[in-house]
C-alpha cells in the first residue's frame, strides 16, 4: 500500500528539489534532494546500508520544514473562542471545506427545509451571516472553497445551494471536484485561515460532529495551509460558474 503523504515544504527557488515529505501514519520524514553518489562520498558515511540513500540538502531546508518536536501536542481552543476569531480577524480569514457532510447542517431546520423544496433558506438574517456581511463590508476577505464528490452526497447540494447565501454576504465562495482536489494535493482536512498568520483545524468524529478546534502558529506550518490555500485557489472555480457547468452536463 502506498505511504499517505504530506508536502511539508521546501526553499528551492524554482519548484524542484529539495523538499520535505512526512508519512502521515509512521510519522517518517521523507527527504529528496540531489543523490549523493560519489563512491568517495559514500565510504564517508556511517552505518550506510546496501540499500540506503543519501541525498545532500541544504540546513535551511531541515531547519525551515523539519519537525521541531519529537511529538507534536496540538493546542486546542472551545467553539467560544473559534468563533471569537471571525469577529477579530484583521484582513482575511479563509476555509477548505472537505468533508461529505455535517452533523451541524443537518441538524439545522434550513436543511429539513432544502429536502421539502431543493432550496436551502436564505438565513441572511442569522448571527453568522450578519458578522461576515459586516466584516467584508468593512474591507475585509472572507473566502471558502468546497471540495465535491462526483456525484454530489446529499450535504453537498445543500451547500451548493447554500452557496447563494455565503455569496450574498460579501464571501468568494468556490467549488472543486474531489478528484481534481487530490491531483492538486489538497489534504483531507478541513481548516481555516486567519490573516496569514493562524490555521484553525475542524476536528470531526465519525458522525461528522465537529468537536474541537486545533490552533497552529507555527510559521513554517502555517506557510504550507497557505501554500494549500493558494492551490485549491488556483484549481477551483466560482461557485457560481461551477453549478452552471453542473447544470450543463
Amino acid at each position: 500500500m502506498a505511504r499517505r503523504l504530506r508536502f511539508n515544504g521546501t526553499d528551492s527557488k524554482n519548484g524542484g528539489c529539495p523538499a520535505i515529505h512526512e508519512d502521515l501514519d509512521s510519522g517518517q520524514m521523507i527527504v529528496q534532494g540531489t543523490p549523493v553518489s560519489d563512491p568517495d562520498d559514500v565510504s564517508q558515511l556511517q552505518h550506510f546500508g546496501p540499500d540506503d540513500a543519501a541525498v545532500a540538502v541544504p540546513r535551511e531546508l531541515l531547519v525551515n520544514h523539519g519537525p521541531k518536536e519529537m511529538v507534536r501536542v496540538p493546542k486546542l481552543i472551545d467553539l467560544e473562542e473559534f468563533g471569537q476569531l471571525f469577529e477579530t480577524f484583521a484582513h482575511s480569514a479563509w476555509h477548505l471545506e472537505t468533508r461529505r457532510g455535517y452533523a451541524s447542517d443537518r441538524d439545522d431546520p434550513g436543511f429539513a427545509e432544502f429536502r421539502r423544496t431543493g432550496r436551502a433558506p436564505m438565513d441572511l438574517g442569522s448571527d453568522w451571516c450578519r458578522n461576515i456581511l459586516r466584516q467584508t463590508s468593512s474591507g475585509k476577505y472572507v473566502g471558502r472553497v468546497r471540495v465535491v464528490d462526483d456525484p454530489l452526497s446529499e450535504g453537498q447540494r445543500f451547500l451548493m445551494d447554500y452557496s447563494r447565501c455565503n455569496a450574498a454576504t460579501g464571501e468568494d465562495v468556490r467549488s472543486i471536484w474531489r478528484a481534481d482536489a487530490q491531483r492538486a494535493h489538497l489534504p483531507e482536512e478541513d481548516f481555516w485561515i486567519f490573516d496569514s498568520r493562524l490555521v484553525a483545524v475542524l476536528r470531526f468524529d465519525d458522525e461528522d460532529t465537529f468537536h474541537d478546534v486545533e490552533v497552529i502558529t507555527e510559521p513554517a506550518e502555517v506557510l504550507r495551509y497557505c501554500q494549500v490555500r493558494d492551490a485549491a485557489v488556483c484549481h477551483s472555480l466560482p461557485t457560481e460558474a461551477f453549478t452552471a457547468r453542473l447544470r450543463a452536463d
